[in-house]
């Protein structure tokens, strides 16, 4: 019993609350690898003012009679490719997170997730926190670098659910941890182990990050920023274990400039000098999904293979890897500190 409930007088309504929260989140996912689904998937994230920032009355019309009418059938296909029996990758390994987290963070700290698109959604999950007696959440959004159409777009979510509740809880947010000296060394453990499993030496290994378009950068979004440390700070903590680092941007979308150099130009060029073993992580990814089992672990192979490679590997992201795990321990409990003592 809490000190808040001890001190309720006798006839008061039942309360609950005094409890901690944390709800890790991620981008989202469709509810099923079929054409409807992604649709409705697909029309709550490209409708989102963060992630296209075209006017509405310029944008909906293209989006509506164009995109959403030809879009979903080839990512229904993409995603199926991926799909397993326990449904979205994206989604399985978010749940696992949040039970791993509940394992180790202990009875004095209440773990759900929730996508930022789709389902489970953020203000229901805030929701159930609070009817569950958290009325102090830490929102974990698990983008290492910053971005408004990542991170930014979270908390405007958390503040739509807060701007409709009478009794808010209080909320802290996760910081970027694109530099975060826990975030590193778990990145360059777990591709060390990866790198040690394959049957080849990597000539190269590419850094490919999720791309944006130019203009965030030109108007002050660090994302890039943030991608070109975590890449430099991590090449200077794998010295000598692959011989060549290059830093990529992937899965462009639309007619304007984004980010360069392109993950599938990359692979080109990488084929075409004569490279013949190549291998492909994807840092800025906390979690597997469409991006990095189709489009790296599948594309990405077929390309390479089919311009002159011999040899190509595609790590896999933290997911729940123990230098995941640790480090996503290491990172919630500090930004828990001074609610609870661990």
């Amino acid at each position: 019993m809490t000190w808040q409930e001890q001190a309720l007088p006798a006839d008061h309504p039942p309360v609950k609350s005094g409890r901690i929260g944390v709800l890790v989140v991620n981008l989202g996912t469709p509810e099923a690898p079929e054409k409807g689904p992604v649709k409705r998937y697909l029309a709550e994230f490209l409708s989102d003012r963060r992630v296209v920032e075209i006017p509405a009355i310029a944008w909906q019309p293209i989006l509506r009679g164009i995109i959403l009418n030809t879009r979903p059938k080839k990512s229904a296909h993409a995603y199926k490719q991926v799909w397993t029996e326990e449904g979205s990758p994206l989604a399985v390994i978010t749940r696992r997170q949040a039970e791993a987290m509940q394992a180790r963070l202990g009875d004095g700290v209440l773990v759900d997730w929730a996508m930022r698109y789709g389902a489970p959604s953020i203000p229901d999950q805030i929701q159930k926190l609070m009817d569950a007696g958290c009325d102090r959440i830490l929102l974990a959004a698990l983008y290492p670098q910053y971005s408004g159409a990542t991170t930014a777009t979270v908390v405007d979510k958390a503040a739509d659910k807060l701007k409709e509740m009478r009794w808010q809880t209080s909320l802290r947010t996760l910081p970027p941890y694109h530099d975060d000296p826990a975030y590193i060394d778990a990145l360059a453990q777990d591709l060390t182990r990866q790198l040690d499993a394959l049957d080849f030496e990597p000539e190269v290994l590419l850094l490919s990050f999720h791309g944006m378009p130019q203009r965030t950068l030109e108007l002050g979004d660090p994302y890039h920023c943030h991608c070109q440390k975590t890449a430099r700070l991590l090449q200077e903590k794998m010295a000598g274990r692959v011989p060549r680092f290059r830093v990529t941007f992937q899965s462009r979308f639309g007619p304007a400039k984004w980010l360069e150099p392109a993950t599938d130009t990359v692979i080109s060029e990488e084929a075409a000098k004569g490279t013949k073993r190549l291998a492909i992580a994807a840092p800025g990814f906390s979690a597997d999904c469409l991006e990095t089992l189709e489009e790296l672990a599948i594309q990405g192979r077929e390309q390479f293979e089919e311009e002159g490679g011999e040899k190509f590997a595609a790590l896999s992201c933290l997911n729940t890897s123990d230098a995941g795990l640790h480090m996503l321990e290491t990172i919630l409990k500090r930004e828990l500190s001074g609610w609870i003592n661990f």
